[in-house]
C-alpha cells in the first residue's frame, strides 16, 4: 500500500494527462480535507478508473468507484504524467 500511496501522492492536482499501461488518459485528481478523487478516462477508448482515498487517523482506505482495487492500484503505479491541461 505505501508504494501506492506515494506514487498517488507524486500525482499534481486538478486536470492532467497521462499514461498508463500503453493507454493515454485525461485524469482529475482533487483533494478534500481527508478525501481524495481520482477519476482517469481513456482517450479513444473505453477504460475508466474512479477511486477515493480517504486519509483517516487509522491509516489511509482506498476505496474503488465499481471496480477491483487491484485495477486502481496497478494504474497510479503505472501512470506516467505527460502533461497539464
Amino acid at each position: 500500500m505505501q508504494a501506492f500511496l506515494d506514487a498517488f501522492d507524486a500525482l499534481p492536482e486538478g486536470v492532467f494527462v497521462g499514461q498508463s499501461h500503453g493507454r493515454r488518459y485525461v485524469i482529475v485528481r482533487r483533494v478534500s480535507g481527508a478525501v481524495q478523487k481520482l477519476v482517469a478516462e481513456e482517450l479513444g477508448g473505453p477504460d475508466y478508473i474512479s477511486l477515493n482515498l480517504y486519509r483517516l487517523a487509522s491509516g489511509a482506505r482506498l476505496k474503488p468507484c465499481e471496480m477491483p482495487e487491484q485495477k486502481v492500484v496497478d494504474f497510479v503505479l503505472d501512470l506516467k504524467v505527460s502533461g497539464r491541461m
